[in-house]
């Protein structure tokens, strides 16, 4: 067996897997990448292996940095099996044609310049009604059914406790009378997220490729994070602010839906009661259309929900319903929130704050420094969201500068990711432990402080891969770079170039759109006319230094 790492090398995002065995070629995970420009822009690269050579995928999760690609090896013409969990189908089926949308919005604003230069327009990375089509092709299977590809290759699907239908994919693969054994664990679960079941421990394996986003820190724990997310909220509340929590569609936002109903039952002292009627005496806005179609898969696949779970909605108190909560579809209805004179909790996508309704909001309480941005989750490098966490003090949003006067907070207990205490655990579970562990989906930073504590405490020899690397699963474990990485400096600058240039091309559309909403009215006054010209002659200083320089 070998395997080629062409995705999530030394970076959180971009999964994807080619393996070779037994005469197949299949892939684990098509991702996405997400985060700075140059990133994304990987995403319109050719895939390094021939599409029709593919025998079939294994997906472990519907999260969009491990099946983002999906659409696009479909418009390329791939038409073989996608194995994944009944859970896993249904949320692609809301997510990727979501992805689809956001692909055709971005590469519009960009064809309209390229129409005026007289050059034909790029096609969308791919389209909605694409990934509605891909969804044909998926092949729904069960939690711990052991199923046959082939007779030589068998595969079998545990809960990962990441979010809904996550999967540790282990694989057996037979050839020349010897069965070699490889585990995927995608992304591996906190041990205590609300509504899901812990990972699934695994007896044995020979080889190990496991994720390590937080391969270099703790998380806190669930009693911790409760009573300071409450204490977070209230304060904000108490104060007349408004809590924004940037939250991942799938997965995070049921998640603190979970959280805030089951507050109530914490504690019995008379300051968390007050505290907990404050947070229950303001709205609760899930302002996301993707967030509100997941929570109904999530409603429909109950039956994945860890035992607490069942039983609290077998005894009427279903953890995803509570007073107060409202649920915003459409963009007007979004907008008005934004016009309420009122302290409310609002939780919107994108989880890192570079697309969708986010934006508006924290454009409207950034600057207030009586509200609070609360992030619960991973935060990728040079996203909105990142920097906030980071401690930027003044941002743009939509071509606009905006002071942070708001308090920012990050909770980090709310990952779906484990942290190093669990990814530990997880190895040590083994009863027959792996001969060989390969590290992924981290940042070099977390990847090498993980490397170091398992070669020391465990005792079992670590690879951190690079990107286009292929290892032979065998005795030698022989390594070849299959697929040459050329990333001369020159690459890399004209690569940054172009981030700062779409950068500035997605400023000028933000500000077309302010000026049409906001500035062509009767209110508009001359300073906001002078202010407006002061920030274009920025934007023409900063394009003639990107001229000049090159």
């Amino acid at each position: 067996m070998k395997i080629t790492f062409l995705g999530a090398t030394r970076t959180v995002t971009g999964s994807n897997f080619l393996v070779e065995g037994a005469g197949k070629k299949f892939l684990v995970d098509c991702g996405m990448y997400q985060g700075s420009n140059k990133e994304e822009g990987k995403n319109h690269e050719p895939f390094d292996f021939n599409v029709n050579e593919i025998d079939f995928m294994l997906l472990t999760h519907a999260h969009i940095d491990h099946s983002g690609r999906i659409p696009k090896l479909y418009t390329e013409g791939y038409r073989n099996p996608i194995f994944a969990t009944k859970a896993t189908v249904d949320l692609c089926s809301i997510m990727l044609p979501d992805s689809g949308h956001i692909q055709e919005q971005e590469i519009e604003w960009r064809n309209r310049k390229r129409m005026r230069e007289g050059k034909p327009a790029l096609p969308p990375l791919y389209t909605a009604q694409d990934a509605i089509n891909t969804m044909e092709i998926f092949k729904p299977v069960e939690y711990d059914e052991i199923i046959e590809i082939d007779p030589n290759i068998h595969v079998r699907f545990n809960d990962a406790g990441h979010m809904l239908g996550s999967a540790i994919i282990e694989i057996w693969v037979t050839e020349d009378g010897k069965q070699t054994k490889a585990v995927f664990t995608g992304d591996l679960g906190n041990n205590d997220i609300p509504l899901l079941s812990s990972p699934t421990m695994i007896d044995n394996t020979d080889y190990l490729v496991m994720e390590s986003t937080y391969g270099s820190r703790l998380h806190l724990r669930n009693d911790d994070k409760a009573n300071l997310f409450l204490d977070i909220v209230a304060e904000t509340l108490d104060k007349g602010g408004t809590v924004v929590i940037p939250s991942f569609a799938v997965g995070r936002t049921q998640e603190i839906l979970y959280e805030l109903n089951g507050l109530k039952g914490k504690q019995d002292d008379e300051e968390f009661k007050r505290k907990y009627k404050t947070l229950m005496s303001a709205p609760v806005y899930v302002d996301s259309p993707l967030a509100i179609s997941a929570t109904e898969i999530f409603r429909k696949n109950a039956n994945l929900f860890d035992e607490e779970t069942q039983a609290l909605i077998q005894s009427g108190d279903n953890p995803l319903e509570f007073p107060g909560l409202q649920f915003t579809r459409t963009a007007d209805e979004s907008k008005a929130l934004n016009e309420k004179n009122e302290s409310a909790i609002i939780i919107s996508a994108s989880g890192m704050c570079e697309v969708g309704r986010i934006k508006h909001h924290l454009k409207h309480h950034l600057w207030d420094p009586n509200s609070t941005i609360l992030f619960v989750g991973y935060q990728a490098p040079g996203t909105l969201g990142r920097r906030l966490v980071e401690g930027e003090k003044m941002v743009k949003i939509f071509g606009e500068e905006i002071a942070v006067n708001a308090r920012i907070e990050y909770i980090e207990g709310y990952s779906g990711h484990a942290d190093q205490e669990w990814l530990l655990n997880f190895i040590y579970s083994f009863i027959t432990k792996p001969k060989h562990i390969f590290l992924v989906h981290g940042e070099p930073d977390s990847q090498e402080v993980l490397k170091r504590k398992i070669t020391e405490t465990i005792e079992i020899p670590v690879t951190i891969p690079e990107y286009g690397q292929t290892y032979t699963l065998d005795e030698t474990l022989k390594m070849e770079q299959t697929v040459q990485v050329k990333e001369e400096e020159n690459v890399i600058e004209k690569r940054d170039i172009l981030g700062k240039i779409n950068t500035l091309k997605q400023e000028l559309q933000d500000m077309e759109n302010i000026v049409k909403e906001e500035y062509l009215t009767e209110e508009t006054t001359d300073g906001d006319i002078s202010l407006l010209k002061l920030r274009l002659n920025e934007i023409e200083e900063q394009i003639v230094r990107i001229v000049e320089k090159n």
